[in-house]
């Protein structure tokens, strides 16, 4: 995978827990990215468990309970 990938998702999972995405087409514009691919990230979130949802009367997406998207190393 590349950088790019991981500071997508970062940034995505920022947008989200502050409730600042925006319409899809906002957040892909925000992301730097089509809409489709926008939608590839999301999913991705939530095969790996972020509960995301999106709420037309915000136009945001947002968590269904408090948390982040972490994608990191983590030593013993």
């Amino acid at each position: 995978m590349q950088k790019e990938i991981f500071q997508r998702l970062n940034r995505i999972d920022h947008l989200i827990r502050i409730k600042g995405t925006g319409t899809p087409s906002e957040l892909a514009e925000k992301i730097g990215m089509s809409e489709r691919s926008m939608y590839e990230y999301i999913r991705l979130m939530k095969e790996f468990g972020a509960p995301v949802v999106y709420s037309r009367s915000r136009k945001s997406y947002y968590y269904l309970e408090d948390g982040s998207f972490t994608i990191r190393f983590l030593s013993e």
